[in-house]
Formats: C-alpha cells, sequence, structure tokens
C-alpha cells in the first residue's frame, strides 16, 4: 500500500466503526490508475467543485451546500464535509457510483465491498427531471467515467 492510500485508509478508519467510510478518488488510483487517468482527464464530474467555484460569490452558505450532495462525494453519508476538512471528497468522485471503498481497499479489492456495477437508480439522485430542466443537462451512463 502506498502512502496516499495508507493515509486515507487510516483516516477512513478513524471516522467511525461500522459505516462505510470514503477515501477518495486518489486512493481508488492506486490499483484502477487507467480507470482513474480517464475519468479525470474526460469525466465533467472529475471537475465538478469547479461549479461551486465559480457560482460561491452569488450563493448564500446554505444555497451552497445544496450543491454538495450533487457535486461533491458523499456528502451527508459520512464523506465530504467542506473544502478544508476533506478536499479529496471535492468533486464527484469514484465512490459517488461505485460506494465508500475503504471496506475495498483494505480487504486487498474484494469485489463483494464495493458496488462494480452502479445502478441508474442511483444517477438518478443527481441526475433527474427537476435537474435536465433547471440546468438543460441530459443524464448519462457512461459520461467519461471508465
Amino acid at each position: 500500500m502506498t502512502g496516499a492510500l495508507v493515509l486515507a485508509v487510516t483516516l477512513a478508519g478513524a471516522v467511525g466503526a461500522g459505516a462505510k467510510q470514503y477515501i477518495g478518488s486518489e486512493a481508488c488510483s492506486e490499483c484502477h490508475d487507467e480507470q482513474f487517468e480517464h475519468f479525470v482527464s474526460y469525466s465533467k464530474k472529475a471537475k465538478s467543485w469547479h461549479s461551486i467555484e465559480i457560482m460561491a460569490s452569488d450563493l448564500t452558505q446554505a444555497e451552497q451546500e445544496s450543491c454538495y450532495e450533487c457535486h461533491t462525494t458523499g456528502y451527508g453519508k459520512g464523506g465530504f464535509v467542506s473544502i478544508k476538512e476533506t478536499p479529496e471528497l471535492a468533486d464527484v468522485g469514484c465512490e459517488t457510483c461505485h460506494g465508500p471503498g475503504a471496506e475495498h481497499a483494505e480487504s486487498g479489492g474484494d469485489t463483494e465491498a464495493i458496488e462494480r456495477t452502479p445502478s441508474v437508480e442511483g444517477c438518478e439522485t443527481c441526475h433527474n427531471a427537476d435537474r435536465v430542466e433547471d440546468f438543460n443537462f441530459k443524464p448519462l451512463i457512461f459520461s467519461g467515467a471508465h
């Protein structure tokens, strides 16, 4: 295990026992480098925090926080807290679609400890009819992820 993965897994374990823990996409890249590189190069999701940065001056803190569910990883589920506390979870990362990765990483890659094939229902949390109309985008299953 390299330093970034050890640190991420250690921090994830310290957050609390029982709940699945988020470790950030950089930790995923340790074993899934090709997928990670493709994701950060081609997916808009990998740069989703930038949208919040652009809009921040026009939004109240509460309005900004309402963006976090769809523009970060794991907000309100034990993941993203703030850009200062959890910068590794700012952006929509691997774990948004595949679920928290600490158990998968700690197990050495147990495929039962991660959602290998995300469901369309999971996508609809953010990619729903209201948001398609509001932001004029169409939900994509592939979206340049990998």
